[in-house]
């Protein structure tokens, strides 16, 4: 399946400057476009960019995920300095797991503490 840019926005729920901000830097490739000019995206660029915004999600900056990618499209020269990255990260992503699970054991406690009869 393609799109044209407004497709993809509304299936990536993101905007039309987003999609054009991405190809500027570099973090989706510039797609082929029809004899009018629109700009055509295959379905790999829709899960790109979830794949994208989902990282965002998760606390990873552009620049981090650009890093990744460059990876995954087998970039030599973003490669580099991949692993003290994702040293990094990993022990950024094992502080956060540690602080959801302090907060979990909290919340489990308050709810034990706290009596299922709504009424008191």
């Amino acid at each position: 399946m393609q799109f044209r840019i407004g497709e993809l926005a509304d299936k990536c729920n993101v905007n039309k400057e987003t999609i054009r901000y991405y190809e500027r830097i570099g973090l989706i490739t510039e797609p082929s476009r029809t004899d009018s000019g629109y700009r055509i995206y295959p379905e790999q660029t829709a899960d790109r960019i979830t794949f994208i915004k989902r990282m965002q999600e998760l606390g990873f900056v552009l620049n981090e995920i650009d890093k990744l990618l460059g990876v995954v499209d087998r970039d030599e020269v973003k490669c580099r300095d991949m692993y003290d990255f994702t040293v990094q990260k990993i022990e950024d992503i094992q502080r956060k797991i540690e602080g959801l699970r302090r907060i979990e054991r909290m919340l489990v406690d308050l709810k034990e503490r706290c009596p299922e009869n709504k009424d008191i």
